[in-house]
């Protein structure tokens, strides 16, 4: 069997790929082609090379697999992520928004964002590390030019919603969106999941955010829940 690209139906520049033995996988666009990022495999077709997107190392595909309505991150689109990591997820959405868009990543491990500056960023002029913590939003504002379109948020914090709402406060525009990868384990241990995933909701909605949709993404992430939303 051959391999097979064709454009996911709702969501531009996010691929559906069948490979040889007809396993279906995401993909995006390789920004920088000949290289990849954690180990993903390249694959051409028709002279394009696309990097098949792992469900299991990315909350963002995770989301998609498990039938996400919305993903509001689009091509010429500005984002704020928070807790970049070493890039495995903003790597795909430097891909999705493309070269005349614009990746501001947060992290404050040195770790994390020295393999993201070394492995990634590098090598992709539309992504932008900042070593800071997403806890203190005024001591980057100078490094993010104006509004930006939509916030992505994967940080292993407490209190995950009220730190994504304190950064769309300075820096989402008004009808902006947001995705917040909800890890329940890091808000409250002793609480089922479910609790975790409404009390994050309730203080989104609280800070002028309508809630968009909320998916589980078992079995990629245990305890873990992707919630999309506007900002009003």
């Amino acid at each position: 069997m051959h391999i097979s690209v064709k454009p996911h139906p709702q969501f531009p520049a996010i691929y559906q790929v069948t490979l040889e033995d007809g396993a279906q996988r995401l993909a995006t666009r390789n920004l920088t082609p000949g290289r990849n990022v954690y180990g993903e495999r390249l694959i051409r077709f028709e002279g394009v090379e696309y990097r098949v997107w792992d469900a299991f190392r990315s909350k963002l595909a995770a989301a998609i697999n498990k039938n996400l309505k919305t993903v509001p991150i689009k091509p010429n689109h500005t984002v704020l992520y928070l807790g970049a990591a070493s890039g495995t997820t903003a790597s795909h959405v430097s891909d999705i928004v493309g070269e005349k868009g614009r990746v501001y990543c947060v992290e404050f491990a040195s770790r994390a964002i020295r393999e993201l500056v070394n492995n990634v960023c590098a090598y992709r002029v539309n992504m932008l590390p900042i070593l800071e913590d997403a806890r203190f939003p005024e001591k980057y504002a100078v490094f993010v030019s104006g509004k930006v379109d939509d916030i992505y948020c994967d940080i292993a914090q407490p209190e995950q919603a009220k730190v994504l709402a304190d950064n769309a406060d300075l820096f989402l525009k008004k009808h902006g969106w947001i995705m917040l990868a909800v890890k329940s384990q890091s808000i409250d241990v002793t609480k089922e999941p479910s609790e975790v995933y409404k009390q994050e909701t309730k203080v989104l909605k609280n800070r002028g955010f309508d809630i968009e949709e909320i998916v589980h993404l078992e079995p990629y992430d245990k305890a873990h829940a992707m919630i999309v939303a506007r900002f009003y």
